[in-house]
């Protein structure tokens, strides 16, 4: 186990990078929003796991919550938390109990928009062509998506076109222009 200068020092020098990149985990997030102008990737689905989910992606619902900083740090900056809305889960989010109330009011109604639920969706699959150029890819080459309700809006527009023969994800017959999404920065 590490000691305890061993974790501040590269504690340390992971501030000092300031590159505005995530870095820890696993890496199987693919950070395609890190992509430079012009820069493109290219991923292929990967069906879901889950045989009860109709489709090939996970809906999902977070909660950004920023705080002033944390208790304690002499130079603390906002810290924002993400946390699932528990009412993907058919649960009742304590969150947006409080949240909705706020729209009746229109002095509230901006603070509620901030704290409101973000929709994002996971899909999972291949980096065919790395526009970013990884230098460290995880040893699962599966890796996750997050996609945004943009993106998500031409995946579906995609998906509805009567010129789609076969499913995305499908192994034997893919139908290639949609089973290759290409990210780029314009």
């Amino acid at each position: 186990m590490a000691t305890l200068a061993e974790i501040r020092a590269k504690l340390k020098a992971s501030e000092s990078k300031g590159s505005g990149e995530r870095t820890g985990g696993d890496n199987s997030i693919y950070p395609f929003w890190n992509l430079k102008e012009g820069e493109e990737s290219v991923l292929r689905f990967l069906p879901d796991g889950n045989t009860d989910n109709t489709f090939f992606w996970v809906e999902r619902a977070m909660i950004k919550l920023p705080f002033a900083g944390i208790k304690g740090e002499t130079e603390s900056k906002q810290t924002i938390v993400q946390v699932p809305c528990v009412e993907m889960y058919g649960d009742t989010c304590p969150i947006l109990s409080e949240v909705r109330a706020w729209f009746k009011d229109p002095a509230l109604e901006d603070m509620g928009r901030k704290y409101w639920k973000k929709r994002s969706y996971i899909f999972q699959g291949f980096v065919t062509e790395d526009g970013l150029k990884e230098k460290e890819t995880p040893e699962n080459p599966i890796r996750r998506f997050i996609i945004g309700p943009q993106i998500f809006t031409s995946i579906r527009a995609a998906l509805v076109d009567p010129e789609l023969e076969d499913l995305p994800t499908d192994f034997i017959h893919p139908s290639w222009k949609i089973c290759q999404l290409t990210l780029y920065m314009a």
